[in-house]
């Protein structure tokens, strides 16, 4: 592997990043929990509500806005770490097509990110997105060099979140080499993890979260279409709806939700001893979204289909299925607005941030424990170098 930058992790000297699509900057997040020094963190993102968290929890970032307009020759610094994940949409198949959209805007932006891998030359490249069919994925490994490495989220997180990473160091000849990746110990996470209250799942690692799910979701989009996570009442999973008119003990005659668990099956089944489900349809619609909700909740649904108690999960929730510290998206400060004051301490000017902008930022995100072992690997090759004696700790230098 090459050393050079290997070497900076290890005498902790600072790094200079590029986070495109940055988002929420899961990136920083994650290197700043390895402790990777950083000199300077530069981010291109264009949606106002993201920047304005960024702003918030890492103020030093420095913005350098849309990387359509980024040029190579903008950077006053050697960029050592090239990171970010494209939009994805673009590379799914067009309706009819037999190929994938590459005119699609959104597609295009990979070559951005592809472009200014040439321009800046980067020690470090990774490029996160999701799955997708083999064509497109074989125009990003031509293009980049390298080759991906598939990691779901669920072996790091309570949550199945399966992405490509193409994680890749520069040689000297000016290509990139593939960082060996080996897929990580699963840690054992569940939802039970990270729920706020005694609400209980029909499952241990939750759908994948998305920009979309602050829409909320329902029982069939649930139980039929499995998106949109949904949480339930402790004693709601095995509900009894109503009481069959058949022979037999009253244990017999009960009838269950089929949005629930059914109760536990014996051996001894057949007749009027089999389980019994309502399948009658209760609606279509769900109840109106209550402004406030139960308890300490703020626009959650609540509903209840055949006594069957649930709601969508908070954003506190979503925020550690993406491993992300606790209200990491509560607050942003605005600069680009009109009433900032770059005079005023910007303790003073942070502003709340909607759940409805909360939800999108943070599907949007990556989830920070996968980019830490990622980018793990370089710290555990720059300890290696002082273990063999090739780097002085600082320590020993004073």
């Amino acid at each position: 592997m090459q050393t050079e930058i290997i070497e900076k992790i290890a005498k902790k000297e600072g790094l200079v990043c590029l986070s495109l699509f940055d988002g929420i900057s899961c990136g920083q997040q994650a290197l700043s929990e390895l402790g990777i020094n950083i000199k300077s963190f530069y981010a291109s993102e264009v949606d106002p509500y993201p920047k304005a968290i960024v702003a918030h929890r890492f103020p030093n970032t420095k913005d350098v806005g849309d990387v359509t307009k980024l040029k190579g020759s903008d950077f006053p610094e050697e960029v050592d770490i090239l990171m970010g994940g494209s939009p994805c949409q673009g590379f799914s198949f067009a309706k009819g097509s037999k190929d994938p959209d590459f005119d699609d805007p959104r597609s295009k932006l990979f070559f951005e990110f592809a472009r200014l891998v040439t321009e800046l030359k980067p020690k470090i490249i990774l490029l996160e997105n999701v799955p997708m069919k083999s064509l497109s994925e074989e125009v990003i490994t031509t293009t980049l060099g390298i080759d991906p490495v598939m990691i779901n989220s669920a072996l790091l997180s309570a949550q199945n979140r399966k992405r490509l990473y193409w994680f890749g160091i520069r040689q000297e000849d000016g290509t990139y080499q593939t960082i060996p990746v080996e897929q990580p110990d699963d840690l054992g996470l569940v939802m039970a993890d990270i729920l706020e209250d005694n609400y209980i799942t029909d499952r241990d690692k939750s759908y994948c979260i998305d920009a979309n799910y602050f829409k909320g979701g329902n029982l069939r989009q649930y139980f039929d279409k499995k998106r949109r996570q949904l949480v339930f009442e402790s004693d709601s999973l095995c509900k009894q709806v109503g009481v069959a008119d058949v022979n037999g003990w009253d244990i017999l005659k009960r009838v269950y939700s089929k949005y629930g668990k059914g109760p536990s099956q014996t051996c001894n089944l057949g007749g009027n001893r089999i389980t019994k489900v309502l399948i009658s349809k209760v609606r279509d619609k769900s109840k109106t979204v209550r402004v406030g909700g139960r308890g300490s909740y703020d626009r959650h649904e609540w509903d209840s289909v055949d006594q069957l108690h649930w709601r969508k999960l908070t954003v506190l929730e979503v925020e550690r299925l993406q491993t992300l510290p606790d209200n990491y998206t509560e607050f942003g400060v605005f600069r680009d607005a009109k009433d900032y004051d770059p005079t005023l301490h910007e303790h003073l000017q942070k502003k709340k941030i909607s759940n409805t902008r909360r939800y999108k930022a943070v599907g949007n995100g990556w989830t920070v424990s996968v980019i830490k072992y990622l980018f793990g690997h370089l710290v555990a090759e720059a300890e290696q170098l002082i273990i063999d004696g090739h780097i002085l700790e600082d320590r020993e230098v004073a």
